[in-house]
């Protein structure tokens, strides 16, 4: 039974501790036993606390037991992306500057989901300072993607993504500002979200206005990202773009009738991508057309998003880490000095033709999304690539220029300020998996999470598990 409380859902689990069908205290032991088994073989936890995690099950347990109210999380396992502050963990962002680093406060995401009843586990790996979306860093190494050990995972949410995957956590949390949700979650078969700016308030954040990273729910299913979302969404005064409808929203039934719908469904962009995974992609207009769906060959004018992104990730990189770089410039990986020095060199007019061609993107995709209430296109523009190399550098015979250029289909969106999901959708003849992107109006994070809930229960993708997960038992029935 201990193993099979690993790949219950979140909401499953949340509901077998409340009712004390099993302990908390139970369920955190299966999940450490299950990190005990695989991550080794994946490298996605970098930092375990397993003696106060199990203090804290106990601790959940005799909450339970006296009968006082519970958070929408309790007993529930969690690990911290290593770039969340989390009090007495050592939280290293990737980084030897910070190889030693131990907080002694928690980031506002932390301090949801521990009042939410969240156990914190330890920290899930991340690429240095979360750039780049290949999860490797001169402290713990690379993590390896769980359905081929020799692919990557994706990032800088990659530690958070398979750990989901190989069901060592129920639910993680994520950032994303180029796609660090998404690509993860689309390279290792599970979900992820990147909600709208100001969904999850962010603090401490030294760019308090800025809209282009945001932080985020990642789980195995579309239902239990919309619960974590529930424990992490709502108004904050520390931050000032925190929207302020509460969380509780997410708690709402998820189930739409989709029957009507227009949905755009993306060309390409012109972007480069393998054909694989347009080809998987593409195969799913019929699920959509069974949900009722109107699917049309649309997509918005972005032009300029290619700017924009790099632009602004140029000033937020020189802005945020400009003392390390002064300071510490020989331990930083040679992309971020890049990105950094792009953004040193920026002028004031440059920014501010930046912001002006961003008001005109946003109102350009405003209008088309009047016409259409969700947007759909690939996550990724390739499969999880060779774990030894740092990123792409060509698609279809096209030369990428920068580190970031290959995750254009995610950040294009980023810049717009729209929700999207990623969620499983298909394998290759390999077994790497491809994820589609559902994008949903200004806003609309509970549309977009209506409509990745739908197409999951439609679809058996995000039900299979990696190789070196699955019992002898399971691997015949997918032969």
């Amino acid at each position: 039974m201990s193993n099979e409380l690993c790949w219950l859902t979140a909401r499953e689990l949340k509901n077998c501790i409340a009712t004390r069908k099993v302990s908390a205290r139970e369920v955190m032991q299966a999940h450490l036993a299950q990190i005990e088994r695989v991550n080794v073989r994946v490298n996605a936890l970098v930092t375990l606390d397993a003696e106060g995690a199990l203090r804290a099950a106990q601790a959940a347990d005799e909450k339970i037991a006296r009968g006082e109210s519970l958070g929408v999380l309790h007993g529930l396992p969690i690990a911290h992306k290593d770039l969340q502050e989390t009090r007495g963990m050592r939280t290293t962002f990737g980084s030897t500057i910070y190889r030693e680093h131990v907080p002694t406060f928690d980031s506002l995401l932390v301090e949801r989901l521990k009042h939410a009843g969240a156990l914190n586990i330890g920290k899930t790996n991340v690429p240095e300072f979360g750039a780049g979306s290949q999860t490797f860093n001169p402290i713990f190494g690379a993590t390896r993607n769980p359905y081929d050990v020799t692919k990557t995972c994706g990032g800088s949410s990659g530690g958070a993504a398979v750990a989901l995957a190989c069901g060592m956590i129920p639910l993680a949390d994520g950032s994303d500002m180029g796609g660090s949700l998404r690509n993860p979650a689309n390279f290792c078969n599970v979900v992820g979200f990147r909600p709208s700016p100001g969904r999850v308030p962010n603090y401490p954040e030294k760019l308090a206005w800025q809209t282009l990273s945001v932080d985020g729910p990642m789980a195995r299913t579309v239902g239990d990202v919309a619960l974590l979302l529930s424990a992490l969404a709502g108004p904050d005064a520390r931050s000032p773009i925190a929207l302020q409808d509460a969380g509780e929203i997410f708690l709402k039934e998820l189930a739409r009738d989709f029957h009507g719908t227009r949905i755009a469904w993306a060309r390409g962009f012109d972007l480069p991508f393998d054909a694989r995974v347009k080809k998987i992609v593409d195969a799913q207009v019929r699920v959509f057309e069974s949900l009722g769906c109107i699917v049309e060959h649309a997509e918005p004018d972005l032009r300029d998003a290619n700017e924009i992104f790099q632009t602004l990730r140029a000033w937020s990189f020189a802005t945020t880490r400009r003392e390390d770089y002064e300071k510490q410039r020989a331990q930083l990986k040679d992309t971020v000095i890049w990105n950094i020095e792009q953004g040193l060199h920026l002028t004031g007019a440059a920014l501010g033709e930046v912001e002006l061609k961003r008001a005109a993107l946003y109102q350009r995709v405003r209008e088309f999304m009047e016409q259409y209430e969700f947007l759909i296109m690939p996550v990724s523009q390739v499969l999880p690539f060779n774990v030894e190399e740092p990123y792409p550098t060509e698609i279809n015979g096209v030369a990428m220029t920068t580190y970031i250029d290959w995750m254009k289909s995610c950040y294009y969106i980023s810049v717009t300020g729209q929700p999207a999901l990623s969620v499983p959708c298909g394998f290759t003849e390999a077994g790497l998996p491809v994820g589609l992107q559902i994008v949903g109006r200004h806003r609309d994070d509970f549309g977009v999470l209506q409509l990745g809930n739908a197409f999951e229960e439609a679809t058996e993708w995000g039900k299979q598990k990696p190789p070196l997960c699955r019992t002898s038992n399971e691997s015949e029935e997918i032969k």
